[in-house]
């Protein structure tokens, strides 16, 4: 369930855009939401858009890449997709199977002359190693964008996860942490690099709106942005209730033979955006699942199956690691509105089915 506003506070927000008539465009709501997402964050700059999807093909073409992009095959198929709509090709690194994210250990292996930029995903708002990563992308010269679409309310040492490599896109669809229905931004520290990213948004005007370079329609509408804006007031709200109830299940699991959980190394910097637990086997995976849907729980198979093994768009490349995990993890419910007693009754049936 995603995490609403009162939808009476909404509708105050909403009746401005009714009186002045303005529904796109970067409007006024659009550019007060981007502000209050920096404030409250700590964040320089960012360019709000309709979706994450395009917002990592804004952050692909604003730095001008052309060529191999590595990333993680645990992930959601948009993260391909981007990178194949903006004429890269994705070439897979396997994953740390406790963590979930792009293993560092393995990236250099995979790098070839064709190989313009690493986009790592921090999975479930778990962080990844952003250091090693920027390191081994120094040294060869290469771009770094961060798929964060799991990640708005993250820290680390003392800043913004939003503010590390050289585009983060980020996404404010339903099932995120903020939302704005459907939506997502860049986040870009270098000046230059934000107003070319605006361009871009808007089929490439620039402010006397004159086409000055490729781009397309990413613009976020107001009637997003005036959803955003009701929500951000309980963003503290839900980033609380997500950790306690993250905590309650582990602790209620954490003994039960055959569970694990995912590895969390900075429990500061995560923002306890999903509930992965992580069985012995797809079978038992399937028969707690099995279970929880008799009784009207529909946990999700995030990520499944392994990006890599999506042959009808990319070539097949080995991942057994996050192909194994991906078969046998389940995502349990986790939202603001869920109440103790049916994560109880979640708690219950697993175990019974275990």
């Amino acid at each position: 369930m995603p995490s609403l506003a009162p939808l009476e506070e909404y509708m105050d927000i909403l009746k401005g855009v009714w009186e002045r008539g303005i529904l796109t465009h970067n409007g006024p709501l659009v550019q007060q939401f981007e502000k209050d997402v920096n404030a409250h964050f700590n964040i320089k700059q960012s360019v709000a858009v309709n979706n994450g999807t395009i917002a990592l093909q804004m952050a692909i073409k604003a730095l001008r890449l052309k060529g191999e992009i590595i990333t993680s095959p645990f992930t959601w198929v948009a993260t391909v997709s981007a990178i194949q709509w903006e004429g890269c090709t994705p070439i897979f690194v396997d994953v740390n199977p406790e963590t979930l994210n792009m293993d560092p250990a393995l990236i250099e292996a995979a790098i070839t002359p064709q190989t313009v930029a690493i986009m790592p995903i921090h999975v479930f708002g778990n962080l990844c190693e952003m250091e090693a990563i920027e390191a081994i992308a120094r040294r060869h010269g290469l771009k770094v964008i961060y798929d964060a679409a799991h990640a708005v309310g993250c820290n680390y040492k003392g800043r913004s996860a939003l503010e590390f490599g050289d585009i983060t896109a980020t996404s404010y669809h339903a099932t995120k942490i903020l939302n704005t229905a459907e939506g997502g931004a860049c986040i870009a520290t270098d000046n230059e690099l934000h107003e070319k990213l605006k361009r871009i948004r808007f089929f490439g005007h620039n402010d006397k709106k004159d086409i000055v370079e490729e781009g397309f329609n990413g613009k976020m509408t107001e009637v997003n942005a005036a959803l955003g804006l009701a929500n951000l007031k309980y963003i503290d709200d839900v980033l609380a209730d997500r950790k306690t109830k993250y905590n309650y299940y582990k602790e209620a699991l954490k003994e039960m033979p055959g569970i694990t959980f995912q590895k969390i190394d900075d429990e500061a910097s995560c923002n306890y955006s999903y509930m992965p637990v992580i069985f012995t086997s797809e079978a038992v995976m399937l028969r707690v699942e099995g279970e929880l849907n008799k009784n009207s729980i529909f946990p999700r198979r995030y990520f499944y199956p392994s990006v890599n093994t999506y042959t009808n768009i990319v070539a097949y490349q080995p991942c057994p690691k996050s192909e194994d995990v991906s078969s046998r993890i389940l995502c349990l419910p986790l939202y603001f509105t869920l109440s103790m007693e049916t994560i109880d009754k979640v708690i219950s049936i697993i175990k019974s089915a275990l």
